[in-house]
């Protein structure tokens, strides 16, 4: 039998081992729902203190309970590694690596690069790899490939099999989750789109296979390009309702009642995460190698960026209408994570706020049950507050950045002095009160 042939046999059978690289919030989830279906998988991360929480049976992912990780270590079929030669005895790969952007805005491969590199010393024939970190169109096939076969006389599709599939983990969910999320999924070849697609299939409920690798690409480029569009629309949608004093969550629940043509977006802070506000500008950065001006993309971007200084200025006029200059005043920020109910702090809008105010001069702290403890984007260490409802009732302002469902709502219209609301968390009771301020 060929390649393709043992390797498909080994997979059905699940008597392929799998190799998961990144044991982070994609990586993980992935590793154990592939472990749970009866694959034996290592995970391999150069963080020793992950692996070693790991193989003591300890999850650091709230999407994944410790319950579930312990069991599936001492079954023996999840184990993790900072060793990357196991690799050599592996037939099933999924690379899940961070792909931030650099601060000049193109993206950042340094660690898709590490990860394939080292992958390129172990990879064999009768192996089979998926790239799931988020990145631009080409790179499956222009970036990872060439370092793949660099070295050696594979050939794709016929030695080795390499995809990509694209990640859609949304942290803190529990009713679309790894499992029954449905997978895209696109080849190099049409050979690798099989196998990967009878290797996912085994643990994943719904796979949807692509004609590509780009048409997976892009297919995810346009999923978080998709929102962050429309986020963008409703974030100045709230600054033109502010400036034609209407109300603008009144007017987006009101459009919101048409059941087609429309799909309700809401305002906030700004952008958080590592996808909505990062993985569009791949594609813009993309099409300037084309000669083309991705312009959507581009003033949305823009809009959402400047949300975190237009909360700022809120909050400065807010004190004003009390007669408080926003140099010297207490202000408490509730919520630091980038969404609800997580204790996720990438690209969260919070941190700019933060630098923002504290710019202007403020004394700024903060409280989130989810995130004891912060680095602002000046490297300082902060502590979120023991007491939250103490400091709730001693601050010249509230700033609601995120709407956690453990928070007292009531009791924090009923305490505060000032509020201002970028959730809308507090509803129509605090567009009614002459205390808070909304977007």
């Amino acid at each position: 039998m060929n390649s393709k042939e043992v390797l498909l046999r080994k997979l059905n059978e699940k008597k392929a081992r799998m190799a998961v690289l990144g044991l982070g919030y994609v990586g993980l989830p992935l590793a154990v729902v592939f472990a749970e279906a009866g694959f034996e998988v290592i995970g391999i991360d150069p963080d020793m203190s992950k692996v070693d929480t790991l193989n003591e049976g300890v999850s650091y992912i709230p999407d994944v309970s410790s319950e579930d990780v312990d069991k599936l270590i001492k079954s023996g079929l999840l184990k993790a590694t900072t060793d990357f030669s196991i690799l050599k005895d592996v037939e099933a790969v999924s690379i899940c690596v961070p792909t931030p952007l650099r601060k000049t805005g193109d993206p950042d491969m340094s660690y898709i690069d590490a990860a394939t590199s080292e992958l390129a010393k172990y990879v064999h024939a009768g192996m089979v790899i998926v790239l799931e970190s988020t990145t631009y169109p080409g790179t499956t096939r222009e970036f990872v490939l060439p370092i793949l076969t660099e070295k050696n006389d594979l050939v794709v599709g016929e030695d080795f099999f390499l995809c990509f599939s694209p990640e859609r983990v949304d942290p803190g969910r529990e009713d679309w989750t790894t499992i029954n999320t449905p997978k895209v999924l696109g080849g190099v070849t049409e050979a690798c789109g099989e196998v990967a697609d009878a290797w996912y299939s085994a643990a994943i409920e719904t796979v949807v296979p692509v004609s590509s690798a780009e048409a997976a690409e892009m297919s995810k480029l346009l999923e978080n390009t998709f929102r962050m569009i429309n986020i963008g629309l409703v974030n100045e949608l709230a600054i033109m309702c502010d400036r034609l004093n209407v109300d603008v969550w009144e007017v987006i629940d009101a459009a919101a009642t048409k059941p087609f043509g429309f799909m309700k977006f809401t305002p906030g802070p700004g952008l958080g995460g590592h996808c909505i506000p990062i993985d569009p500008l791949y594609l813009s950065w993309k099409m300037k190698a084309v000669n083309y001006n991705a312009r959507f993309i581009e003033l949305a971007s823009e809009i959402n960026t400047g949300m975190p200084r237009y909360v700022s200025i809120k909050v400065q006029d807010a004190l004003n209408e009390h007669r408080k200059a926003i140099k010297g005043s207490k202000i408490l920020i509730l919520g630091a994570a980038y969404k609800p109910d997580i204790d996720d702090l990438r690209e969260s809008p919070a941190l700019d706020v933060i630098a923002l105010l504290a710019e202007k001069g403020a004394d700024v702290s903060y409280h989130d049950p989810y995130c004891p403890s912060l680095q602002t984007n000046e490297g300082e260490a902060m502590e979120s507050v023991p007491d939250m409802m103490a400091s709730v009732r001693t601050a010249d302002c509230v700033v609601i950045i995120t709407n956690h469902s453990d928070y007292d709502y009531d009791a924090i219209l009923a305490d505060a002095l000032l509020i201002v609301d970028t959730r809308n968390a507090l509803g129509k009771a605090g567009r009614n009160n002459s205390k808070v301020f909304g977007l």
